[in-house]
């Protein structure tokens, strides 16, 4: 079943907002990953140790949604809050990934293409050309 959630971008304090947003709705964060945490290679960017203690992905389960997240860095630059969310999609196969994203980024910015990613997804992200910011994402780990 293809889900639709939430994604918040901050700069620099992530982490704090989703410890509150925790101790309004309860629950535990099934994962939270810092930049550090990334393996190195060729498009890990070099950050400083504060940026690398930043939040990479975060991620609350409240009710049927999930509220996601994470930190801007040097590389991505800061966030202007009004375009810091975005609409995270998750498919069940590859096909309908690839299907969604060339569909809606269709005339506007495909600036992470889709791609297996170090975490067992399939992921991109784009902006529509109606400025709307977009990820989709197959969790390969979970649906094989």
């Amino acid at each position: 079943m293809t889900t639709i959630n939430p994604y918040l971008i901050f700069n620099g304090n992530c982490e704090a907002a989703f410890l509150f947003y925790k101790s309004v709705f309860g629950g535990e964060f099934p994962y939270i990953g810092r930049f550090k945490d990334m393996p190195a290679g060729d498009n890990t960017p070099e950050l400083s140790e504060e940026e690398g203690n930043r939040i990479m992905h975060v991620c609350l389960p409240i009710g049927q949604a999930v509220l996601m997240g994470s930190d801007s860095n040097s590389v991505s630059g800061d966030v202007v809050f009004g375009g810091n969310v975005s609409i995270s999609i998750n498919v069940e196969n590859k096909q309908e990934a690839d299907r969604i994203f060339n569909g809606l980024s269709a005339g506007g910015n495909a600036y992470m293409p889709m791609a297996d990613t170090f975490w067992g997804a399939y992921f991109g992200m784009f902006t529509d050309k109606f400025g709307i910011n977009w990820m989709v994402n197959f969790d390969k780990n979970e649906k094989q």
